[in-house]
């Protein structure tokens, strides 16, 4: 009998620990990667794991694929981010990197990550031939981590400590730390929790140890999941910033002073700001499909070309690898930023902003006021329809066929479809549509002058998508 096909999904194989995720299913998709490295004639390979359950027997497994491929492993013992390997893979200039992780997923998933020598997502085209060539079979007796290091094919490599040069050469940490600010930061048992912990002895850390079951919790940096983090701000009469990050630390969330959540869209703005305003830099602006048409407005006042793809981190970084990208970055919190690597990086986010805050001595929600002059208010939402597959189908169909041409009495001025749909009301107004591939769930995203706006515009969204199914 064969064994189960393994898929890719958006951002690597994602599987149910013991069901699917098996050390057989990893010796398989390590195989199939150590095979398409040795067609391309590489030689070495940095593989990290995060604080999931069972991180460092999948990643020793996949170690010794590796090396019974004569690839060269480079490995940390410890569990690490994400990025901390997609650096690791930079500055030891390795050919590829392996991160076992499920990123945000429930605590009963695991995942497997492919890293290229840029450090970032491996490009959709090479993860579809590295999945063609996955075997049916695992392989038999691998060598031992003793035997590959006794032949010099294992290294064993600090990820976390080289991560932490790199930001202490990259960003004004003194300034950050004697302005005064204060910082709550929510680990969500992640793997960020070293690195703040290290950086800011005096923050306030919330779910900052190892609890590979996450509290039963998925590590996912939305408000709904970080309630905690809000709670303990607004209580507080001294905390200037929340900060939370994923469980491989590439995500992230934020908070203002008050405990409110600032979603990714404003991230993206206040970042675009600082860098272009204030850091004087330049490059292309790439944005996914359900970013706020805020950010082509600013790039305009800036004179920068600005790009949008499909919804997927994996978009985003294919152009980094070739373009001058200044800013990067899609709706779900993966951002990215010039001067760095080719990498979502939810602590680096997290720094900026805070050195923003420290050089201009202003808070995050008059930082925000200052977007707001330039660009003007908004606000949006996201909510999930949990539907029957027909139905989701039937819904779809009605956006393509373009029966979709008013939205709570008001008239639909354009439609875009590059990823989904996107109805416009006015140029600042719109709702949009995007099928999950994976679940019986329609997202439904708006966007507004201000937070009724997009409640409204949400419930008369959902009237308009079901009408006649």
């Amino acid at each position: 009998m064969g064994s189960s096909q393994i898929k890719f999904g958006t951002d690597g194989w994602r599987a149910i620990i013991a069901k699917d995720y098996t050390v057989d299913n990893v010796k398989r998709v390590s195989e199939a990667t150590a095979r398409w490295m040795m067609q391309k004639q590489m030689k070495s390979v940095v593989i990290g794991f995060d604080c999931r359950f069972g991180g460092q027997l999948f990643s020793e497994t996949a170690a010794q694929v590796f090396g019974n491929f004569n690839i060269k492993v480079y490995y940390d013992k410890n569990f690490v981010s994400t990025p901390m390997v997609s650096l690791g893979v930079v500055k030891l200039n390795a050919d590829m990197g392996v991160v076992i992780t499920a990123s945000h997923n429930p605590p009963s998933y695991n995942g497997f990550k492919l890293k290229s020598a840029y450090g970032g997502p491996t490009i959709p085209s090479d993860i579809a031939d590295v999945e063609a060539i996955i075997p049916e079979d695992s392989l038999g007796k691998l060598p031992s981590l003793n035997e590959l290091e006794e032949g010099e094919l294992i290294e064993y490599v600090n990820l976390e400590q080289m991560y932490m040069d790199h930001v202490e050469a990259s960003f004004d940490l003194d300034l950050i730390r004697n302005s005064g600010m204060v910082l709550a930061y929510d680990a969500m048992y992640g793997a960020g929790q070293n690195v703040i912990r290290r950086l800011f002895p005096d923050a306030h850390l919330l779910h900052a140890e190892y609890n590979p079951s996450f509290h039963g919790q998925a590590p996912e940096p939305i408000h709904r999941n970080l309630t905690e983090l809000s709670e303990l701000i607004k209580s507080s009469d001294s905390i200037n910033v929340g900060l939370a990050n994923d469980g491989d630390a590439d995500r992230i969330g934020l908070y203002n002073s008050k405990g409110e959540f600032v979603d990714s869209h404003h991230i993206l703005l206040l970042l675009l700001y600082y860098l272009k305003e204030y850091k004087n830099y330049d490059g292309e602006v790439i944005i996914t499909f359900s970013v706020t048409n805020k950010m082509k407005q600013l790039a305009a006042q800036y004179g920068l070309n600005i790009q949008e793809t499909k919804i997927g981190f994996k978009y985003i970084a294919e152009i980094m690898t070739k373009d001058d990208v200044l800013v990067g970055g899609e709706e779900s919190g993966g951002l990215a930023v010039k001067g760095h690597i080719n990498e979502r990086d939810g602590i680096w986010i997290g720094l900026i902003i805070m050195e923003f805050m420290a050089k201009t001595g202003k808070s995050l929600e008059a930082l925000i006021e200052d977007v707001y002059a330039k660009v003007g208010a908004f606000k949006f939402d996201r909510d999930d329809l949990h539907i029957e597959e027909s139905k989701k189908w039937a819904i779809m169909d009605r956006c393509k066929s373009g029966a979709i041409n008013s939205i709570g009495g008001r008239s639909v001025k354009r439609t875009e479809d590059l990823d989904g749909y996107k109805f416009y009301l006015t140029d600042d107004e719109w709702l949009m549509v995007r099928p999950s591939g994976t679940e019986p769930v329609l997202r439904v995203y708006a966007h507004a002058a201000d937070q009724d706006a997009v409640k409204q515009l949400l419930s008369d969204g959902h009237k308009a998508l079901q009408e006649g199914i």
